[in-house]
């Protein structure tokens, strides 16, 4: 498949008090991990609230491809499993687009499979690193039969005949890594168990327990997880409600922040613990957003948030709530850039291996668009300007570029709805891969975006 993008150049102007009440799309890591355990559970599992971005309609045609059948009907998806141990070799090669989530955490799954599963992405995913979901798989028995240089897309691996359950200690705080060792462990015969020096999001966990499968976790004297899975056990369909992404959240709740007047309600949002580092450093910050209506839904955590113009003051952003908020580092540092002094963010390393470098596509942007900013190895530093005065290139031309990245390209379509000049992006269209009614939604609220084809129409 042809994966050259048509961009789509976006304008973001100085908005009047954004107003209103909103429902962000499912969560991501959520949606993709219910395709994947309802497709591999036996009998029926129904999802509400999926995330119908593309990358998560990858995950669903890849687990079509391999024999899970999968419907949505009246905005209720309805997947008949193929099976724990059951899953069929795709014929073709398994195009996950953008989806670096979804790409991990199938190699994961399948990597325990005696067939041979092929991978391909776009030009954003195959510059992505996949060794680090590849070394544990190394360990159980899988072959990587073809692969770009580095262990990149476009990738096949061939499965072991009798996989071999490992222990394996997560270099690095990634949920990605761990979840991938925890679903090749699905179709191994005993435990495999993971540790995991530091806590990422714990969905994977949380959603195996829920579909049945023999899951333990114990947390030692120092803080560091284990957790045993014992494979070739029995998963049972489920019916899952996705709550709202807080990583989509972040982008209306930041704009209500920034934006003078602006007073917002955003509903039904997913507050597990391991997701609210961005709130809690707001609120650190000054921000006035109130949590209300908490209540349990489906094993997680879920409230709605009012959010208030607030006056921000710069903090120091610890290295260790990296992981509780790493998809949130963009558009905290647009907000950052409009708050009373430095802020200091810390322990960025994964940024690096985002859909972009992250890190450095955050720094140029705000560089573009007069910010002051300091670019570290695994950090960044941003010194802000209150009310945005003199921010902004887009009279001059300068377009931040998105380089096929989502939360780039919101953060600074966010940075503009404060800044005194317009902020422009180079590429609107990669929104679609996480958030489709972004340009809805922000407009719903009062927010001043624009593309090629709403200005052509005067809109």
């Amino acid at each position: 498949m042809n994966h050259s993008p048509n961009l789509r150049p976006a304008t973001a102007s100085r908005s009047t008090a954004l107003k209103g009440r909103v429902r962000v799309p499912g969560d991501k890591s959520i949606s993709h991990r219910s395709l994947m355990l309802g497709g591999l559970a036996a009998g029926e599992t129904r999802v509400t609230g999926l995330l119908e971005g593309e990358d998560v309609i990858r995950t669903a045609s890849a687990m079509r491809a391999m024999g899970a059948q999968i419907d949505r009907q009246d905005g209720v998806w309805i997947i008949q499993g193929a099976g724990n141990g059951c899953l069929l070799e795709p014929v073709e090669p398994l195009d996950f687009g953008n989806a670096g989530t979804g790409v991990r955490l199938t190699m994961g799954l399948v990597g325990s499979y005696d067939m041979k599963t092929s991978f391909i992405g776009d030009a954003s995913l195959s510059k992505r690193p996949m060794g680090r979901v590849l070394d544990p798989l190394r360990q159980i028995g899988t072959q990587i039969l073809e692969a770009a240089p580095g262990d990149r897309l476009p990738l096949t691996m061939r499965g072991p005949v009798r996989p071999v359950p490992i222990t394996y200690r997560v270099p690095m705080a990634s949920a990605q890594v761990k979840s991938a060792v925890l679903l090749a462990g699905l179709n191994a015969p005993g435990i495999t168990t993971v540790i995991e020096p530091v806590m990422t999001r714990d969905h994977t966990e949380k959603m195996l327990a829920g579909f049945g499968a023999a899951i333990e976790v114990e947390t030692d004297a120092d803080g560091v997880r284990h957790i045993r899975l014992e494979g070739r056990g029995k998963l049972t369909g489920q019916t899952i409600a996705v709550p709202g992404d807080p990583s989509s959240a972040a982008f209306p709740l930041v704009a209500a922040l920034l934006v003078p007047g602006s007073d917002i309600l955003i509903e039904n949002a997913l507050m597990n613990p391991t997701r609210t580092g961005l709130i809690l450093t707001l609120q650190e910050m000054g921000a006035d957003i109130e949590i209300q209506n908490e209540r349990s839904e489906g094993g997680e955590g879920v409230a709605d948030l009012r959010v208030r113009h607030s006056q921000l003051k710069g903090v120091t952003v610890p290295p260790e709530r990296a992981p509780t908020m790493i998809d949130e580092y963009p558009v905290l540092a647009v907000a950052a850039a409009f708050a009373e002094g430095e802020t200091v963010m810390l322990g960025l390393e994964e940024l690096r291996v985002k859909e972009s470098d992250r890190l450095a596509a955050v720094a140029r942007g705000l560089e573009l668009n007069c910010v002051d900013c300091t670019e570290g190895e695994t950090t960044l530093s941003v010194r802000g300007r209150p009310g945005g005065k003199g921010y902004g290139r887009a009279q001059a031309g300068g377009a931040v570029e998105t380089h096929l990245d989502h939360r780039i390209a919101m953060a600074f379509l966010v940075m503009g709805l404060a800044a005194e000049h317009p902020v422009s992006v180079d590429d609107c269209g990669i929104i679609a891969t996480s958030f489709p009614e972004f340009m809805d939604l922000m407009g719903s609220l009062g927010a001043e975006i624009r593309t090629a084809e709403t200005a052509g129409a005067g809109a």
